[in-house]
């Protein structure tokens, strides 16, 4: 491949060229080439961390060739997209995910290193694939999984110290209790938890900029509960309490729907701890159609992996409700979108306020042409890690990731939001990426948590130095002009 090749090249061409190349270097495509990766594997990448190694992980970190290491983001392939357990094939993530640090976030690829941990699958098809390139045993959990991912992560701060860990696709419940366990431990974040969280508060900013609203004017209802739907929901609970409101009530607009219908206090027993502060006093519903009819709501943000389940009948009943519905259709791959772009617009006639988890290309409607926004967590991470970086934070805040989405959002011009766009151009995200990163170095000095400060007047040129530019010099040709015009030659 180009990147092997020459990955200054392959760089310079992404970076020229990142709207075009974006759909290749990750979703969707990424999805189906982590489902194929034991057949078209080719070389490998990163490092793999068997826990049969256990107990020796240390040295096997210094086998890395490279002594620095900035970024690192880690997955053990339990929870891939919306696709599930597909074990170290989601090596795959990690890998795009870092191409994206550098492309859009300007860190360096040397300093870029992607890692799956093998605690073995319980995709049965995976066991039985003979290009399977992971244990092919069921996954280990409980006590035994706690000790090694600690052994890993403790590790690998050892290693890389002041290094970033990006936790990537990890199941449900690990997730959550990694998150919790060492964020105050590790400068570390988990990006379907909080990445997605702030790019789709950033669109939702912008959408209300839209409507002349504030987030007190909303209510939102979640299709899914998982994750991105309770990580969302967290992190606008945030953007209402810095509006005004209490953190009760703040709760209280935003709704939840999972496989056994609305989250209501009659089901506390049975919930998993993620979603008890979204359990409400209401009536048992069943159905996600049944609880939009109930509760009217003016935003549904789709998180749920369910392909199809925003159907006519809900785009035309959001419209019925709402001058400008919000609808969000996030999941991802493409295959298990909510809804496309052209559904929404079409049956929306048009009013729709939409953003997208996967790319959707322009939809025109009456003889105006929409350009769908994709809530891509692109926009939002390498921002998050670069600024990191710079500024050596030690730990990431949930407030960081607030700060993080209106420094997105305050790049969405209005031309942008007359196109039906909620997010800037994909071509500015490098300059989007800048921005973030100076407003995360600015709230870790503030709270104390950077260990390199930098003057605020010379803070954004401090960043622009440290962004890797893959470049190549131009030389000037010693042919006269004369000559080249001879030859045939225009330049």
């Amino acid at each position: 491949s180009l990147q092997d090749r020459s990955e200054n090249l392959f760089y310079k061409f992404v970076v020229d060229n990142v709207k075009e190349m974006m759909p290749y270097i990750y979703t969707p495509t990424v999805g189906e080439a982590c489902q194929k990766y034991g057949h078209i594997f080719k070389k490998s990448r990163g490092m793999y961390l068997s826990i049969n190694d256990k107990g020796n992980i240390s040295k096997l970190l210094q086998n890395w060739p490279v002594k620095q290491v900035d970024i690192i983001v880690i997955t053990d392939g339990e929870r891939i997209l919306g696709l599930g357990d597909l074990g170290t094939y989601g090596m795959g993530i990690p890998v795009g995910k870092l191409n994206l640090y550098t492309a859009c976030g300007g860190i360096h690829p040397d300093r870029c290193l992607p890692i799956t941990v093998d605690v073995g699958t319980n995709t049965q098809s995976l066991i039985d694939d003979k290009f399977y390139t992971g244990l092919k045993q069921p996954r280990v959990r409980g006590e035994e999984y706690e000790k090694f991912m600690d052994e890993v992560l403790m590790g690998l701060v050892e290693r890389f110290p002041g290094v970033l860990v990006q936790f990537e696709d990890f199941g449900n419940t690990t997730a959550f209790k990694l998150l919790q366990t060492y964020r105050n431990k590790i400068c570390t974040f988990n990006d379907d938890i909080q990445g997605t969280a702030s790019v789709a508060l950033a669109g939702l900013i912008s959408a209300t900029r839209v409507k002349g609203t504030t987030f007190k004017d909303e209510l939102f209802l979640f299709q899914g509960a998982g994750e991105a739907g309770t990580g969302i929901a967290d992190l606008i609970v945030a953007q209402l309490v810095a509006e005004g409101l209490s953190e009760e009530d703040a709760r209280k607009k935003c709704w939840l729907v999972d496989s056994k219908g609305l989250v209501v206090k009659s089901r506390l027993e049975g919930l998993q701890h993620h979603k008890i502060p979204y359990a409400h006093e209401h009536g048992e519903i069943k159905d996600f159609k049944e609880a939009i009819k109930a509760l009217k709501p003016t935003a549904i943000i789709g998180v749920s992996a369910v392909p199809k389940v925003f159907d006519q009948e809900v785009i035309e009943m959001m419209t019925e409700l709402n001058p400008q519905p919000i609808i969000y259709p996030l999941s991802n791959p493409t295959s298990k979108a909510e809804c496309t772009a052209e559904e929404a617009f079409k049956w929306s006639k048009g009013k729709v306020l939409f953003a997208s988890g996967s790319p959707f290309d322009p939809v025109e409607v009456n003889g105006k042409t929409y350009v769908p926004g994709q809530g891509n967590n692109a926009y939002i991470f390498p921002g998050i890690g670069l600024g990191a970086v710079v500024a050596g934070v030690k730990h990431l805040t949930d407030d960081m990731m607030r700060i993080a989405a209106k420094a997105l959002a305050d790049q969405v011009t209005k031309e942008d939001l007359d196109s039906g766009c909620l997010y800037p151009p994909l071509t500015k995200i490098r300059h989007v990426s800048l921005k973030i990163a100076i407003e995360i170095a600015k709230e870790g000095t503030k709270l104390g948590l950077c260990t390199k400060v930098w003057p605020a007047e010379s803070l954004e040129a401090a960043i622009q130095a440290a962004m890797y530019i893959p470049s190549y010099t131009v030389y000037e040709s010693w042919l006269s002009p004369d000559f080249i015009k001879v030859r045939g030659h225009s330049g």
